[in-house]
């Protein structure tokens, strides 16, 4: 009976790591910035990203990236844990300095929403690359 038990908190806490897996949130922003605002840019970027992921529970992951081929064509790979951690992220006070003070330097914006192939794989490979 005790195993039985077991068994079964055990399914329960798989399938609520899967339920909250399949909520994510996860956006691929696709910014292109201004020349003359690259570095500028990209400290903000750094900063609100890096604030993002330690001080916000909800914040899986906020990756920036440059284009090799274009410099002035930045991603952004964004997960949360859910909406309702997106909506708190944008509340932050930093990520409000982050957009207030990178609005005049950004020429264009798209934030892609994206369904994940295998969202129950995450932890591996963020696990893989805290090994490395």
């Amino acid at each position: 009976m005790v195993k039985l038990i077991l068994f079964i908190a055990f399914l329960f806490s798989i399938m609520a790591n899967a339920q909250t897996r399949s909520n994510m949130l996860i956006r691929i922003s696709e910014i292109e910035v201004y020349p003359e605002y690259l570095e500028e840019y990209l400290q903000f970027a750094k900063n609100v990203g890096a604030t993002s992921v330690k001080e916000e529970e909800g914040v899986v992951c906020i990756y920036p990236m440059v284009q090799q081929r274009d410099s002035c064509q930045i991603r952004i790979l964004e997960i949360y844990r859910d909406m309702d951690a997106y909506k708190s992220h944008i509340q932050t006070p930093h990520f409000q300095t982050y957009k207030q003070g990178t609005l005049h330097m950004v020429k264009k914006l798209d934030l892609v929403d994206m369904y994940p192939l295998n969202p129950y794989r995450m932890n591996e490979i963020f696990l893989k690359l805290k090994n490395e």
